[in-house]
């Protein structure tokens, strides 16, 4: 009996035994399996943060490619706008020469046109050549009204007469000798004979009055001399 017994016992604890070694085996299996998990879930994590870094480093790098072409498309918009503020203002400056040449043309012209008429003899014997100037322009006046001839020194008419004669022959008017300064054969004209101080060069100024704008010269005789005198 006590050898069954012992037999009985040593079988119960082989049962044990072999339980325990499989529950080992088991837990030893399950936690082999979640190491391999908690390992793949990890490689994982850490691989995919590698790709997002990856990732956004090469979006960084093609921002970066393409900035340099935005400047270079905004270098070229520059030189274009350039260009073309260049091409204006060549443009304008054209413009301003052909106006300049247009105006020294027309000054040219017009002094072509201011060029004197000069012809030989005059009104009598005496006259040495006649000189007109269809340029000649009124010298203005600071009368008002109808208008009166007055051969008065001290008249404001009279001085305005000395400007046309000065405006005629070019003799300063403060430098001037007035031989003699009467009508001229008409309402609204005068004649005088005059010269430069000092000078034997003896002129007759034939003028006329133009209403609202003064005396203006009509002709000029050189004589061959003072008959004034």
């Amino acid at each position: 009996m006590k050898h069954d017994y012992d037999n009985l016992n040593e079988g119960t604890r082989s049962r044990i035994r072999s339980k325990r070694r499989k529950t080992n085996i088991i837990l030893n299996s399950l936690i082999v399996v979640v190491i391999l998990l908690i390992g793949i879930v990890s490689f994982n994590i850490f691989f995919s943060n590698d790709e997002g870094a990856a990732g956004q480093n090469d979006v960084v790098a093609e921002k970066d490619a393409a900035a340099p072409s935005g400047n270079k498309d905004d270098s070229k918009d520059t030189d274009k706008k350039n260009d073309i503020k260049d091409s204006d203002e060549k443009d304008d400056s054209a413009a301003e020469d052909t106006e300049s040449e247009e105006a020294d043309e027309e000054s040219a012209d017009d002094e072509e046109l201011a060029e004197p008429i000069v012809t030989e003899g005059g009104s009598d014997a005496n006259v040495k050549q006649t000189i007109e100037n269809p340029e000649w322009k009124p010298v203005g006046t600071t009368q008002s009204g109808e208008h009166n001839t007055v051969f008065d020194q001290n008249a404001v008419d009279w001085q305005e007469m000395i400007l046309a004669y000065s405006y005629a022959t070019g003799i300063d008017k403060n430098n001037m000798t007035v031989w003699f300064n009467g009508n001229g054969g008409a309402p609204n004209t005068a004649v005088g004979t005059i010269s430069e101080k000092g000078s034997d060069q003896t002129f007759r100024v034939w003028i006329q009055w133009v209403d609202g704008q003064g005396w203006k010269p009509v002709k000029v005789e050189e004589l061959i001399e003072n008959d004034k005198r």
